[in-house]
């Protein structure tokens, strides 16, 4: 049995997609073990709650600096003993000591097409509004492993939504497109690759990740 830690710091839509997925089956093999938040007011914690999931809040804010944090967030993550940490919205920079402890089980959902809309400033609505400023035909997701660099590690799995022509009218506004592309891509791919990753389906050869199904 997996254990799964999820990390969020908003409303914790992508959680939901995964306890739901746990849920209907789609998720085999996995439990989620707990659920942390750098916010206190983060629906998550509320979602977490509801199914019965441990919640717990841990923000830079808390400490004097972010070496202390970093320390008192690895011993929040140990405590809940995971074999995969989910990062699913979650807005700070995981320690170097983190990653390297857990190498290649941390893994991250990207709202774009790696190596698209990428890297340090693009998060969340950021990218979606840098996707639409350059006009393009195609959005996504992307599911990655996370080393030490910004949406830099092993690609999982991705997922491509065209966007002329295809997007409902109720979803063609700028709060109704990010859900579009988190309700074709991103709640699709994210349950998927932690299915993969329970069930031994995922390796890492020489930063490539390769799905053997």
């Amino acid at each position: 049995m997996l254990n799964v830690v999820v990390m969020v710091s908003g409303g914790g839509t992508n959680l939901q997609a995964i306890i739901d997925a746990v849920h209907s089956g789609k998720i085999t093999n996995t439990r989620i073990a707990g659920v942390i938040s750098n916010n206190q007011n983060a629906y998550a914690l509320t979602r977490a709650e509801e199914n019965g999931i441990a919640a717990q809040c841990i923000s830079p804010k808390q400490f004097s600096d972010r070496t202390e944090f970093n320390r008192a967030l690895l011993d929040v993550v140990d405590a809940m003993e995971p074999d995969l940490i989910v990062l699913a919205g979650f807005l700070v920079v995981i320690p170097p000591e983190m990653i390297r402890k857990y190498e290649h089980r941390i893994i991250n959902i990207h709202p774009s097409l790696i190596p698209s809309f990428c890297g340090t400033g693009y998060y969340g609505l950021k990218v979606h509004e840098a996707a639409l400023a350059r006009g393009v035909k195609v959005v996504g997701a992307t599911v990655h492993f996370v080393d030490e660099g910004t949406d830099t590690g092993p690609i999982i799995l991705q997922k491509a939504v065209e966007v002329q022509n295809e997007i409902p009218c109720e979803y063609q506004d700028e709060k109704g497109f990010p859900r579009y592309v988190m309700e074709q891509a991103e709640w699709q791919i994210l349950p998927r690759a932690i299915d993969l990753i329970a069930n031994g389906k995922v390796s890492v050869t020489e930063r490539i990740a390769t799905v053997n199904e």
